[in-house]
Parts: structure tokens; sequence; C-alpha cells
């Protein structure tokens, strides 16, 4: 049996899947199966999986049922304890399994293990901001305390023991938008993380990724499924509503007033930082100017967009 099961769902990732991949085999511990789930591309990714020849490569086909479903899909597959989630436009640095193996070994009693990641833009790669007090090479954090900033669980830095996803479920195949997010809401509300400071995995520049992230938002399914835990977890209310500033952005962006005025009724504006709440009273070209300028100043590591 493997120590890790790494689930890697692709779709049109004809581009970057290779990379992503050399980036798995190139790891200096080699204990993994790697699970391949095409769901339902139509680029060349197929093509290029086919140029792999490891034994360590399990590769599945199917329809196009979104990341959600192949993630799920491949969960089911994996033969090992730990499983690791990997997108197939990122990349790991060659330590990432040999470092996350250390700190499981280290630390048996925990099950959620996350390392520090690197943003790649057109321009440059620079670390990303948490909000989380650096005492010593790793933390075990709350998640919503640590996610005010940067969300300590990101798809492709996580390790998860497959327990864990036996008590708080898979990836909810009704949400089509922030479906990990979810997954990592119900995970904090029960289990500690351990966040590892290393810099060990990098989100990886795409061009396509601009534009979906005005479109990249909190579903109202997603805020009405914690409608009522949320009255009774500050930590969780506070995570959801900066989820609901986001979203109130892009709505206003958009031209989806109605929608914004539905999610801006919710938040708790009491306990919003005023730069935040400033940002909810501008006009929606005024938004898109500043949009414009932070996206920039976030391309050469100034920085973050206002979307959190």
């Amino acid at each position: 049996m493997p120590y890790f099961s790494i689930v890697i769902p692709v779709y049109n990732k004809g581009k970057f899947v290779t990379n992503t991949l050399k980036s798995v085999l190139n790891q200096t511990f080699t204990d993994f199966e790697i699970i391949l789930v095409n769901d339902g591309s139509t680029d060349d990714s197929e093509a290029k999986i086919s140029a792999f020849q490891d034994n360590r490569i399990q590769y599945f086909s199917k329809k196009n049922e979104g990341v959600a479903v192949a993630r799920n899909f491949g969960i089911e597959k994996a033969k090992a304890d730990y499983i690791c989630f990997l997108d197939a436009d990122d990349f790991w640095h060659p330590n990432f399994l040999e470092v996350m193996q250390s700190y499981t070994h280290q630390l048996p009693e925990q099950k959620v293990f996350a390392c520090a990641i690197e943003t790649e833009t057109k321009n440059n790669s620079f670390p990303a901001q948490y909000s989380i007090l650096k005492k010593a090479d790793f933390e075990v954090v709350n998640f919503f305390d640590a996610s005010q900033k940067e969300c300590v669980l990101w798809t492709s830095s996580t390790v998860i023991h497959k327990s864990v996803l036996a008590t708080v479920g898979t990836f909810d195949t009704n949400i089509k938008k922030g479906e990990d997010t979810e997954l990592w809401i119900r995970i904090g509300l029960q289990f500690p993380i351990v966040f590892i400071w290393q810099i060990l995995a990098k989100y990886v520049y795409d061009d396509s990724s601009i534009s979906r992230n005005l479109n990249y938002y909190f579903e109202t399914y997603t805020f009405n499924k914690y409608a009522s835990l949320e009255t009774k977890n500050p930590d969780l209310k506070k995570y959801l509503d900066l989820n609901r500033f986001s979203a109130v952005i892009k709505c206003n962006v958009n031209g989806d007033y109605k929608l914004a005025k539905e999610i801006y009724l919710a938040i708790d504006l009491k306990k919003l930082p005023w730069k935040k709440i400033l940002l909810l009273q501008l006009s929606p070209p005024v938004l898109k100017v500043l949009i414009r300028l932070k996206s920039f100043l976030a391309t050469i590591g100034l920085g973050k967009t206002v979307f959190r």
C-alpha cells in the first residue's frame, strides 16, 4: 500500500499537466500512487498524460461532471491512508512529499497538514501572506483564525488522512464555485490544521484564471448551508462574512446588484474592517479601476486583490 495517494483532476490542462506530473515524479519521497482523472477534456491533455510511463500512475477517463465529482472519484480509488490533491496546473517542489511524510510521523495525532505556498504571476512569484503568527517551523492552528488573509488550506498544498474525509464527507457536488473551500470549512469545524511554514507548492499563473476570478465566489447555496451554524460559531461567521464581502464586490462589478444586496444584508458590519466597509459602498466603475490597480500590484508582489 502506498504512503500517499495523489488525486489529480484534469480538465483541458494540456498546457500545464506535463510540468505538474513532472513535479510529482521528481519527488524525493517516492512511495506514492498518482490517480489521474480526466474529466472529459477536449484538448490534448490525454496525449500529454499518455507520454508518461510509470507504474505509479493510474489513469481514468470519464465524462465531464465537474471538479468535485472528479476529485471524489479519485478519493474512491485511493489506497493510501494519506490523500493529497494536486490541481493539474499547479506545481510541487521536489521535497513536498518528503516534508509532509516527516510531519505525519512526527505528529501522528494530527490528521490535516498544509504548507505555505508561493503564487506565480505574469512577471514573478511571491510568497502568500497568512494571518498566522510564526513561532516555530510549524504551527497547529484553527482554520478560521489562520485564514483571514490567504486560506491556510489550499487544494495543492494539503495532505489529509482519509479518516478525516470519512468523518466530514468529501467534496459537495452541488457546489460549482468554491467546492474546495466549503470542504475546508467542514474540516476546520472539527480538526486543527498543522501549518508548515516551508514553501513547498506553487500556484501557477494562467491567463484564463484572471477573468475567472471575477466570477468565482461562494454561491447562495453554500452560505445557506451554514446559516444556522454560523449564529452559534463566531469564528465561522467571521470567515463567511469575509467570503460574503468578496461575493458582494464581484456581484457589483458583474452587475448582479440583486444578489449583491442579498448577500450584503447578511454581513455583520460591526465585525468587518472599516476598509472593507468602505469598499462595499463604492460604485462599480470605481471598483473596476481599483481592481485593475490592485491586480497590477499583486502581479509584482505588492499586496493582494480587493477580494479578501
